[in-house]
């Protein structure tokens, strides 16, 4: 009321509309003492009798209680007794001391309100404010009445502050003692003595004082309400207006109450009822599926134990997973399902230790059934199955469970081959000799060699079958690798669709802000077929039947849950069996691509462990050296099975295993040794028992020849009875030449086939025979220099003398070796890598100290007759008779010489070698004629000596081959200066 004087009057008549609407409007908003109903529209029940139920003032209603009927008196909801303190603010009152007030997040829901969303507002409420301030000038000047209230109030104030300030407390109570006794003091009532007649005086003063009091504070109260009289009488003037506006009112809520309920009954409640109908239709449907979705839940343990003893564990794995995920997500607070997930891990738990011993057993049973030429998979869906069960659970190591039973398995072949192989053999006696390396040391080598070949053969199918279960393994991690790159491809072309149709899903979440849609009561029935497909698979179990209900056969508004969006796809193994991957398989790209490698990795690890058995194996036979005593025939024969069973490893398994190359190399340098040192042991003995004498070439020989000029260096077979009747022939035909040689040659010239031969049957040793064979024919070099031109032939084989022709003899040899150099190179040069192409070098040096040894070999033959011609010319006289014994004793020696050399040595040599000798000669006679003083002056002493000459150039060109000789005997005059 203190209000009021700041306000208009009301007024009397409706010449402002503006005015008189704001008048309404502040009724409605003002309540007066008596509290007025709610006039809004309640919301449909249902029941049609019930549409316009609402509380109105002119008709009574005799209803049952509803929120419509509840009134809270705002001061007393403020002030609660029961409370011993006031709170801080209204919400802690309602809420209790534990509200804390945090900051609310705005909703994405409500629109950005701006100054222009106001526009309107200001435009319709500019005209009242006009009226407002008309209003104000009509009402009392503020600062007169301010003034004559300060005026009143200072005097009102003097007065109050005679009252003792005990009672303008707030905390006054005449129930504490201390202020009772300071309002009404016990001295004033004591009836002692003869004070009674003062402290009734006393008294009675004491109550004036009260009253004075009394009447001091009932005058400031009339004072104060005297003030406000003129406010007071115009309220009252005022009621009748304001029961007229409320008469009117009331009326026009009473029509538009009659006017709704009809509008309801006519339009709204079918409608309304259809949708509470279809809402609670939409309901049932819901909580039908979920308890037929807890129906299939509580058959999952029975289901996986059915299915755990059928060995499918990825089916099992697969319920586990998915009812997990719909325990925790649809039906999460289900009491009677509290214990079901603890038991469905521990359930995987066991899961996951069957499947590691159900994988150590298919290892077992796969590698340790009979390894007869059969490399099919054993029992491949299983496989397929463990593996992608093993997968799921992350137990990515069971690839080391196959690598532990490979290496039993492997150490049981060679055992079992060497049981079956000493059981066969008569000549052992298992009872006396009892471990199985002994009894394999005393096979001897073509039944131990059967025994290997045995053994590599099982290992061949052994590793077949280990390449065929891993490249299955492999193509299982490929499959999954495989999906997850789909899935990646998928959710890249879902977000991209997504981020299109953002813009209408912002538009859809503001519009069902507040709650569904109408329409959406309608539209889950008719749900499109991708949405229809992912309800389908969740409230569908694998093992739960088809609902036969109509009305739950459409497709049904259960919710959503990631699992109920896990897809399948259909692979098929390199074996023919189809898989269905799903997506629960969190493996990253980079876990499986490792596996991958792992399990190739594995093969590699395969081919090295049947590598190192057998490594062990010839080891063990190798104890005695016994491999070190095969002959050349069987060496061959064991390096090519060797050779032959690496090469198949490497195929299957496509990387080289170094364990039993090593070995073989091993055993191959022992060979080359051994081998060696034999032909270089022979060729020693041949060469100290050689005389240095033609030998005739038997057919063998020449056939031996004759293959390697057809370009095939090979050993000859044995000889036929053809070959043993040709006869010997005298010298050896090589490319169309003759050639006289020593039985020591011949032999050597077989050895260095038996090198190359070698070579071809066993590649690894080419550098190897390259060296030895250099150093073979350096030996024969040097030795049989030292037995011809050192004459170690007189002490060693017994000879008088070295003849011209064991000088020629060795030279025709050494020539037939050079020969074959260049062919030994060649062949050699094919068989070495690139890198290894310097070592040919020992060939070019070989060459030539060859030809060094051949040219020492003519120096000799012409120094032997350079000798002869010092001493027979130092004796020369130029006398008669002509021909002098000189001449003719040198002719005679010439003769001697040609003979000797004519059949060992081409004809072309033998003229270079008696143009040398000629050349000898005439420098001797030169000197001889200068020391004589005989000229070419046409004298008798030139004449003499023109004759002998003559003689000895007749002589010299009559010999066989050098009648075509050019002697150019001019030489032998001093030229005239």
């Amino acid at each position: 009321m203190a209000s009021s004087h700041s306000s208009s009057p009301v007024p009397q008549s409706n010449s402002s509309d503006a005015f008189f609407k704001k008048e309404m409007d502040a009724t409605k908003r003002f309540r007066p003492v008596q509290s007025l109903p709610d006039v809004c529209p309640k919301e449909p029940t249902g029941n049609p009798s019930n549409l316009c139920d609402s509380p109105s003032l002119v008709v009574d209603q005799q209803q049952r209680w509803t929120i419509y009927h509840s009134k809270v008196n705002l001061p007393a909801a403020l002030n609660d007794p029961r409370l011993a303190k006031r709170e801080s603010d209204f919400f802690t009152k309602t809420w209790g001391v534990d509200f804390v007030d945090t900051e609310v997040t705005p909703s994405f829901y409500l629109p950005q309100i701006t100054k222009e969303d106001f526009a309107s507002y200001q435009q319709e409420i500019a005209p009242r404010e006009r009226v407002h301030e008309r209003c104000k000038d009509i009402c009392t000047s503020k600062d007169t009445f301010d003034r004559t209230l300060l005026h009143t109030h200072d005097k009102s104030r003097t007065d109050l502050e005679q009252v003792p300030k005990i009672f303008m407390k707030p905390d006054f109570a005449l129930e504490d003692s201390l202020t009772f006794n300071t309002v009404l003091p016990w001295s004033h009532f004591s009836t002692a003595g003869g004070k009674g007649n003062r402290d009734a005086a006393s008294s009675k003063l004491l109550q004036e004082k009260l009253s004075h009091y009394l009447d001091i504070v009932e005058v400031n109260i009339a004072h104060q309400i005297s003030l406000r009289s003129e406010a007071f009488f115009h309220a009252m003037t005022s009621q009748h207006e304001l029961q007229d506006y409320l008469r009117k009112t009331s009326q026009a809520v009473k029509l538009l109450r009659e006017k709704i309920s009809k509008i309801d009954k006519v339009m709204c409640e079918g409608s309304l009822r259809v949708l509470r109908l279809s809402l609670t239709r939409n309901n049932c449907i819901k909580a039908y599926n979920k308890l037929k979705l807890m129906a299939t839940v509580h058959q999952t343990q029975p289901t996986v134990q059915l299915l755990l003893s059928t060995s499918e564990f990825v089916g099992a794995l697969d319920l586990i997973a998915t009812t997990q995920e719909v325990l925790q997500q649809e039906l999460q607070g289900i009491h009677s399902f509290r214990h079901l997930g603890s038991q469905l891990c521990e359930l995987e738990k066991l899961i996951d230790k069957m499947m590691i011993a159900e994988f150590s057993t298919y290892a077992r049973n796969d590698l340790n059934r009979p390894l007869e030429d059969d490399c099919q998979i054993l029992e491949e869906e299983r496989l397929v199955s463990l593996v992608f069960g093993l997968l799921k659970q992350r137990k990515l190591n069971f690839y080391e469970i196959y690598g532990d039973e490979m290496i039993n398995t492997a150490k049981n072949i060679i055992k079992q081959c060497v049981v079956n192989t000493v059981s066969q053999i008569e000549e052992i006696d298992t009872e006396v000799v009892v471990k199985l390396a002994d009894q394999m040391r005393m096979m001897n080598f073509p039944q131990w060699f059967d025994l290997l070949k045995d053994i590599f053969s099982k290992f061949t199918i052994f590793l077949k079958r280990i390449k065929a279960t891993l490249n299955t393994i492999r193509s299982v991690v490929f499959l999954v690798l495989d999906k997850n790159q789909k899935n990646r491809d998928l959710e890249d072309t879902l977000q991209k669709s997504s981020a299109k149709e953002s813009s209408v899903d912002t538009e859809v979440a503001y519009l069902t802000h507040e709650g569904m849609f109408i329409s959406d009561a309608f539209s889950e029935g008719e749900l499109p077929p991708a949405a229809a497909d992912t309800t389908s698979q969740r409230n569908t179990s694998p093992h739960s039947e088809p609902c036969s209900s109509d009305s739950v056969s459409e497709p049904e508004g259960t919710t959503d849950s990631s699992s109920s969006k896990e897809q399948t796809s259909s692979s098929v193994t390199p074996g023919g069996v189809e898989m269905m991957i799903g997506d629960d398989m969190k493996l990253t790209d980079l876990e499986l691509v490792r596996l991958a490698n792992n399990i190739q990795e594995l093969l590699y690890n395969a081919s090295d462990i049947c590598h190192d058995r057998s490594v062990k194996f010839l080891m063990a036979r190798a104890k005695d050296g016994f491999l070190e005593k095969l002959n050349s025939n069987e060496f061959v024969t064991l390096s090519r099975l060797m050779e032959g069973f690496i090469l198949d490893t490497e195929q299957i398994c496509g990387r080289k295993s170094m364990s039993l190359r090593g070995a073989l190399q091993s055993q191959a340098n022992r060979f080359v040794n051994r081998f060696h040192e034999e032909r270089k042991t022979k060729l020693s003995l041949l060469l100290d028992n050689e005389r240095w004498k033609q030998a005739e070439v038997p057919a063998e020989f020449q056939d031996l020849v004759d293959s390697v000029s057809d370009g095939r260096i090979s050993l000859p077979e044995k000889k036929t009875a053809a070959t043993e009747e040709r006869k010997a022939a005298e010298f050896l035909i090589v490319e169309g030449q003759k050639y006289a040689t020593v039985g020591t040659v011949l032999l050597l010239i077989r050895i260095i086939l038996e090198y190359c031969q070698c070579v071809d049957n066993i590649p690894s040793i080419t550098t190897d025979m390259l060296t030895r064979l250099s150093d073979l024919l350096k030996y024969f070099n040097s030795r049989s220099c030292q037995l011809v031109l050192g004459a170690g032939a007189l002490q060693v084989v017994g000879l008088k003398t070295i003849t011209t022709k064991n000088l020629a003899l060795s030279s025709r040899c050494l020539q037939l070796i050079v020969h074959y150099i260049p062919i030994i190179r060649a062949h050699f040069e094919a068989r070495l890598q690139p890198k290894q192409f310097s070592m040919l070098r020992h060939f070019d040096h070989i060459t030539k100290d060859y030809h060094d040894h051949i040219a020492e070999i003519s120096a000799k033959l012409v120094a032997i007759m350079d000798s002869l011609f010092d001493k027979l010319l130092s004796k020369y006289e130029v006398k008669a008779p002509v021909p002098s014994a000189c001449f003719r004793n040198i002719c005679k020696q010439m003769a001697k010489m040609h003979e000797a050399i004519y059949d060992l040595l081409p004809e072309e040599q033998t003229q270079m070698l008696f143009l040398r000798i000629n050349a000898s000669y005439k420098l001797h006679l030169k000197r001889q004629l200068a020391h004589l003083n005989v000229v070419n002056d046409g004298g008798p002493l030139n004449g003499l000596v023109t004759s002998d000459v003559a003689f000895y150039t007749g002589n010299l060109q009559a010999l066989k081959g050098l009648n075509n000789l050019d002697l150019n005997m001019a030489e032998i005059w001093e030229q005239k200066r």
